[in-house]
């Protein structure tokens, strides 16, 4: 697995935080604790330590280097300094990855991939490149964190100029100066709140964490609260929810795919449209504070239906979420299914996302 070490390892360790299985290598689980991070982040603004993801540059003409056919998103209708979410397919459809795009300028695109999946979505993008381009995996120079919550874009007007925050909109990026250097940031997020994403080197990465730490507004939060906010919006994992496995027609994500131009998968994508899907993702929402697991079998009426692909206690909610795939047809809203593992059983509802309704995303 091609992950990082995050240049802030120190301050986590400052913190308190308990890290991940990596030791280090993937940001924290938590610091002061999950569901007391997950709150903060949904009343006031939470910092997460992303340097782990996996940043690729790309120059030259998407069309004449077949970027373009790499990526679900038509590069060609991208105008500069927007960003925008997609995927990565193989030839079968399937989901090598999800991403998301920022365009620079026509000749000039950074790709924002998973951390695990970094060196193999460069082996796919090399393989399919041609003609005249240049590529560099800048994940090792180049920190990432995040700023979530809603009152991040107030906290963020210290460091930014205040007129380029107030006009920056959904999934679009600008450019700040820190301490000399050329910095981005972006809004998009993956918590339901108002977010921006912060991009520096790895040199001044920590000198601007400790800077936003210490505005006593802003607390640390790991991958736990990354997950349980992530997961009360309905958003899909990679390596969970999405995979080699699930093509994005499965996953409930055919708003993300361009079909009116030429991508690796499409041909495969198309067929499955015409045939028809086997199977699909739906969300539900239990009536107790027991959580759903990851891997749970889905049941209705002692017919085994289905698997959980992701669950959690939800803090905002005060009870289980999840999410899962089902044989089509038992898809259907007010469903009553049953969660099994082993002697465990919780009952659960077939619901629409996202669970968590009353965010700041778009303010």
């Amino acid at each position: 697995m091609d992950l990082k070490l995050s240049p802030l390892n120190e301050e986590h360790i400052k913190l308190g935080a308990r890290l991940g299985p990596f030791g280090g290598w993937s940001m924290p689980i938590q610091y002061k604790g999950i569901i007391a991070e997950h709150h903060w982040t949904r009343k006031s603004a939470s910092l997460f330590d992303i340097c782990h993801m996996g940043e690729i540059i790309i120059c030259g003409d998407p069309q004449k280097t077949n970027l373009d056919k790499i990526v679900t998103i038509n590069l060609n209708k991208m105008q500069d300094n927007k960003c925008r979410y997609g995927f990565i397919l193989n030839e079968e459809g399937k989901i090598i990855d999800d991403l998301v795009v920022y365009k620079m300028n026509n000749e000039e695109y950074m790709l924002v991939v998973n951390a695990a999946s970094t060196q193999k979505d460069e082996e796919h993008i090399r393989k399919h490149l041609s003609g005249d381009y240049k590529l560099e995996n800048v994940s090792a120079k180049l920190g990432k964190i995040d700023l979530q919550g809603p009152l991040s874009r107030e906290i963020l007007k210290s460091y930014v100029d205040v007129p380029l925050l107030d006009k920056l909109k959904f999934y679009n990026f600008g450019h700040f100066l820190f301490q000399g250097e050329k910095a981005i940031v972006s809004r998009t997020g993956y918590t339901g709140e108002l977010g921006y994403e912060l991009y520096l080197s790895i040199e001044k990465i920590v000198q601007l964490w400790v800077s936003l730490s210490s505005d006593k507004r802003v607390e640390p939060a790991g991958l736990g609260a990354r997950d349980t906010l992530r997961l009360e919006m309905g958003y899909s994992l990679c390596g969970q929810d999405i995979s080699e496995q699930i093509t994005p027609l499965e996953a409930g994500l055919e708003c993300f795919i361009d079909f009116n131009k030429s991508f690796i998968g499409r041909d495969a994508l198309l067929k499955q449209k015409e045939k028809g899907l086997n199977k699909k993702l739906v969300g539900f929402i239990t009536n107790t504070r027991q959580s759903p697991r990851h891997n749970d079998k889905i049941f209705l009426n002692n017919q085994e239906i289905g698997i959980v692909s992701s669950g959690s206690f939800s803090p905002s909610l005060a009870c289980g979420i999840g999410m899962g795939y089902v044989q089509t047809g038992w898809e259907k809203k007010d469903l009553t299914i049953m969660l099994k593992e082993g002697k465990r059983e919780i009952s659960a509802i077939i619901t629409d996302k996202p669970f968590y309704k009353q965010g700041s995303l778009k303010s």
